[in-house]
């Protein structure tokens, strides 16, 4: 069965430019679709148009007959007064009224009403309510809370005081409580931690009906879809598989492509050799040749349809580094923070040195963006004491970008605040970040999220720095962007903090992970790979006390055995030596083949464990065989 049907589709905002011109494509019942495309190309409109909220100006758009749809990124507007427990439990509509007529019809049975059609009435009400799962409101309530970091605190808030980032996490719960055919979600994981993206990631898996997704985060893409449809230049394009399939099969088509375009290139540029020869030929006097000529060219023509294959342009910049000497970077002495009665953490002592790169982790609203903005200095210290090396050099991205004067154009803002430049090199600087043209001449308001981040990251890039702090760098940023961001970070030779919840840039870049986790932060000195491995295995029970067995006392069987010559014994103890130094190499292979395998299932909790095990077991096999292989040196030099 059909879902979804989108036929021809034509959508345009003015006169000169389609944002989606003439797409066409299906959905089937219970398919999951990852929706990409650049920033602009038209994803978020076509869901506005699926849920009816946009007209289209041609083309046809069929939603399966009874088939509710929901759409993560429309926040609805609830009554004065709702707390997000009032918004949550909004989802049950129909029970709430069919529980509104039992309660009515039960106090009418109560006063003595025993006639027929009541008691049927009450029956059927009854039924509809059980199957409608009526009695386990709370339980998913609790459930759907609990997964997306809802606590009790945030139930009890009004909807209206929260941030928009809560408001999207809470009316994501709402919308999974319902009963939905087909989940639009629209950037779904921006707003969620890592904990809230798995259970999320375990919910569509476990979800009955179709789900069409917007998300430029490669792990979610490749744990959650099984078909990609990518949106370009108004059209639609189809890679049966996930993002991995999708960026391997994308890379394939355009190689092919360009193939088959430089075979037709030289098959053109030899007609046209042909056909330059046959004109000097005819001139020479064998006129019948022109018009053999002119036809040959007149296919060049024809094969001239077929355009170059292109790839989307990669901005070109680095950041600047600034030469660092030293090993201290960033000390923290005791730094503690509160707001009124709430403490955010508490006591922390912590040292950065040079060339770390270090994941910050922790829940929403633990107090992680509060910490990086008291080290770049833009938040009041609590207590304690922040001090970097009289070396460093900061720059700082925060999540929230702000400029002081918005109504400037990208271009006077990157005059005003880089006053040694001039207007062409600003130009110039803009452009290698994508703002080209007319765009330099838009006003900072109009901006994206996206694009203030690309504009904030143009002024950074330009200043030579030792320590670069990031919060959530990828939030907003298509794939491409996504892309560039991370090589301009793999590039960066200094020291590296970031708050981030994309887990393909935590794996990619760190180093070390702080965890901030009740009013503590919890030092890893490891990968994210490993860090995920020591938190599964945190969290499996204790192992119980293994029972002594009772030492064997008795004599050794045989009595004593002759002692062997001392050369005899000396070859023995050699070719054991070969055997154990042979073994330890494997040992040594095998650590680090594990150490790959684990950075590649960074994301699958079941494999890690399983990894992190067999690595537990080879590293201490590999120290048996190091203590064995001194013993038998020491026996080589006696």
């Amino acid at each position: 069965m059909i879902d979804i049907s989108v036929t021809d589709l034509v959508k345009s905002f003015d006169l000169e430019k389609k944002i989606l011109d003439g797409i066409s494509f299906q959905v089937d019942t219970g398919e999951r679709v990852g929706l990409l495309g650049k920033n602009g190309a038209g994803k978020t409109t076509l869901f506005n148009i699926l849920t009816g909220d946009l007209d289209y100006d041609s083309g046809e758009v069929l939603i399966a007959p009874g088939r509710r749809v929901g759409l993560i990124s429309q926040i609805p507007v609830y009554p004065a007064g709702y707390t997000v427990e009032d918004v949550l439990r909004s989802a049950f509509q129909r029970t709430t009224a069919l529980k509104e007529e039992m309660d009515a019809l039960t106090r009418r049975m109560e006063q003595g009403d025993s006639d027929t059609h009541t008691l049927r009435r009450y029956g059927e009400l009854t039924a509809r309510f059980e199957g409608l799962g009526g009695y386990d409101t709370d339980t998913a309530v609790n459930k759907v809370s609990n997964g997306l970091s809802i606590d009790g605190d945030m139930r009890r808030r009004l909807f209206d005081q929260l941030s928009g980032g809560e408001k999207t996490r809470v009316n994501l719960g709402r919308l999974i409580l319902e009963d939905t055919d087909i989940l639009l979600l629209d950037e779904p994981t921006n707003h969620l931690d890592l904990q809230a993206t798995e259970w999320l990631e375990e919910y569509i898996r476990s979800f009955r009906g179709t789900v069409v997704t917007i998300s430029h985060d490669r792990y979610f893409l490749d744990r959650t879809v099984t078909r990609i449809i990518e949106i370009l230049d108004g059209k639609a394009e189809f890679y049966s598989g996930n993002y991995s399939f999708y960026a391997i099969e994308k890379e394939r088509r355009y190689q092919e492509r360009m193939k088959q375009y430089l075979k037709e290139q030289a098959k053109i540029q030899q007609l046209e050799k042909a056909a330059e020869q046959m004109h000097l030929w005819a001139f020479m006097g064998n006129d019948a040749l022109h018009k053999r000529a002119f036809s040959m060219e007149k296919r060049i023509q024809r094969m001239r349809t077929v355009s170059k294959p292109t790839k989307a342009k990669k901005m070109d910049a680095r950041f600047a580094s600034r030469e660092f000497r030293g090993d201290e970077v960033l000390q923290l002495k005791g730094v503690s923070k509160s707001f009124g009665d709430r403490t955010l953490f508490s006591d922390v002592y912590l040292r950065v040195e040079g060339g770390e790169r270090i994941a910050f982790l922790g829940e929403n609203g633990t107090g992680k963006t509060t910490l990086l903005n008291m080290i770049a200095g833009t938040e009041p210290a609590g207590s304690g004491i922040i001090r970097m090396g009289p070396a460093i050099r900061a720059a700082y991205l925060p999540q929230i970008i702000h400029f002081d004067h918005p109504e400037r154009s990208l271009l006077d803002t990157m005059l005003y605040e880089k006053r040694n430049i001039t207007p062409q090199t600003a130009r110039n600087r803009l452009a290698a970040y994508q703002f080209q043209g007319e765009d330099v001449f838009k006003s900072v308001s109009v901006l994206s999220g996206g694009e203030l981040s690309r504009l904030r990251l143009c002024m950074l890039m330009d200043e030579e720095i030792n320590f670069l702090i990031l919060d959530e760098p990828t939030n907003h940023l298509d794939i491409a962007s996504r892309e560039w961001i991370e090589e301009a970070v793999e590039a960066f030779d200094g020291t590296l903090l970031f708050v981030s919840h994309d887990r393909y840039f935590i794996n990619r870049f760190a180093t070390r992970v702080w965890e901030l986790s009740d009013g503590t932060i919890n030092d890893y000195p490891m990968g994210f790979a490993q860090y995920r491995a020591a938190k599964a295995e945190e969290k499996k029970p204790a192992p119980a006390p293994a029972q002594k067995k009772k030492q064997d006392t008795r004599p050794p069987r045989g009595g004593r055995e002759k002692q062997a010559r001392g050369n005899k014994n000396q070859q023995a103890a050699r070719r054991q030596l070969t055997i154990c130094e042979t073994g330890i190499s494997k040992l040594e292979d095998r650590c680090r083949q594990l150490d790959r395998e684990m950075e590649q299932y960074a994301c699958d909790a079941e494999k890690l464990q399983e990894l992190y095990r067999e690595k537990q077991d080879v590293e201490a096999q590999l120290e048996q065989e190091m203590a064995r292989w001194e013993e038998l040196s020491l026996q080589l030099e006696e």
